[in-house]
């Protein structure tokens, strides 16, 4: 339930250079919220019609996270829509799960058949538990979606800047993408999942240098 605001220093730092357009997607920040409940899909489609009512001609791209599930699936369906992808923390790769997690989701379903309610409550991650309802429904059709084939069809130069100690999306997901997209390159960075914020200046001078190549 991140907002335009975590990217405050990008965007301070490169209105000095471009015209800069930060957005809230559906159900974030201070746009309203859901009406029903969305996909990578629908987000990406939505996307798409706003950067045509805001007149904006393939604009270069700052994701974060969930941010570069949306960037990717609509470069997928529209190679003309941006021009570069900076990608950082960059969710959407389903690894191999092991059996830990098929065990908490047998018991998960097994709770919810009886208790509804207390499953919603106690299995899930707590970010997952904060959401309101339509978010959930959201979240649960976002984070099921491995986005590595739409990956393979980005033929937009891409940036993909990882940070050292992100445990959330980690290296091993970054290199996957590195993999699967025609024309990528990887950087790497100290920082977490925040990286871009926790170490704002040298985010924004690795973004500049490839913007500007």
């Amino acid at each position: 339930m991140s907002s335009k605001e975590a990217f405050t220093r990008q965007i301070e730092y490169f209105s000095r250079f471009y015209r800069v357009t930060a957005i809230d997607f559906l159900g974030f920040g201070k746009s309203k919220p859901l009406e029903a409940p969305f996909s990578v899909g629908d987000y990406a489609a939505w996307l798409s019609e706003v950067t045509f009512l805001l007149r904006l001609k393939k604009p270069s791209v700052v994701a974060h996270s969930f941010g570069c599930r949306v960037a990717i699936k609509a470069a997928a369906q529209d190679n003309g829509l941006f021009d570069k992808l900076v990608l950082t923390g960059a969710a959407g790769v389903i690894l191999r799960r092991g059996f830990i997690y098929r065990v908490k989701v047998g018991a998960y379903r097994l709770v919810k058949k009886f208790a509804p309610a207390f499953a919603e409550r106690k299995f899930g991650s707590a970010e997952y538990r904060t959401l309101p309802p339509l978010m959930k429904e959201s979240y649960k059709k976002i984070v099921n979606e491995d986005l590595r084939a739409c990956a393979r069809k980005v033929k937009n130069p891409v940036l993909i800047v990882q940070g050292k100690e992100d445990t959330v999306t980690p290296m091993k997901e970054a290199q996957a993408y590195l993999a699967s997209f025609p024309c990528a390159t990887l950087r790497v960075m100290d920082g977490g999942h925040f990286a871009f914020t926790e170490r704002a200046l040298a985010f924004n001078l690795i973004t500049e240098e490839f913007l500007y190549d």
